[in-house]
């Protein structure tokens, strides 16, 4: 099982306001910079329930019918919005790994700050694609939390776009 994150950051690391706003992404995304590639890759994601809360908020559910695992400690309370492909799970970063490669799914796109942030606790992310949007918020979600020792890894490539956008990728060191 391979888990990635493709996810934007302001300058200072933050991928959402305080009260969970990307009003400061560019908008419709900006130019193409792989997302679209990188989502054919994928065959679930795995959201937390604050991200799905947001993502309820879009004009329309953005990710057709590509499967959603939304992790909550009361999944019983959420529903999928109309089209959506969900599935409600309270279960540790190890468990939902377990489960989907049970299911047999490959390759899982990790989003959501808290979410993100167990799964690289655990270890159980290989691939980091982060792209920096020119813009200092000062405060808001942080992408990355405390650890309990150093996460490690390894550069893949750097590339610019012309709106500014610099985008990196990195897979854990060896």
């Amino acid at each position: 099982m391979k888990a990635s994150v493709f996810i934007a950051t302001s300058l200072d690391g933050f991928i959402a306001r305080s009260d969970g706003g990307l009003d400061w992404l560019p908008e419709g995304g900006g130019e193409p910079h792989g997302y679209t590639e990188f989502m054919t890759t994928v065959d679930a994601l795995v959201i937390g329930r604050k991200t799905f809360e947001t993502v309820l908020s879009f004009p329309e559910w953005p990710y057709g019918t590509k499967p959603v695992i939304v992790l909550s400690s009361s999944p019983e309370t959420l529903e999928a919005p109309p089209g959506a492909i969900c599935t409600f799970m309270a279960a540790t970063p190890t468990e939902v790994i377990d489960r989907l490669a049970a299911r047999g799914m490959g390759h899982l796109y990790i989003d959501g700050g808290v979410t993100i942030q167990r799964f690289l606790t655990a270890g159980l992310i290989q691939r980091l694609i982060i792209t920096r949007v020119p813009v200092v918020l000062g405060t808001g979600i942080p992408l990355f939390g405390p650890v309990a020792h150093d996460l490690r890894f390894t550069h893949v490539a750097t590339r610019a776009y012309p709106s500014g956008l610099v985008q990196s990728e990195y897979v854990v060191a060896a």
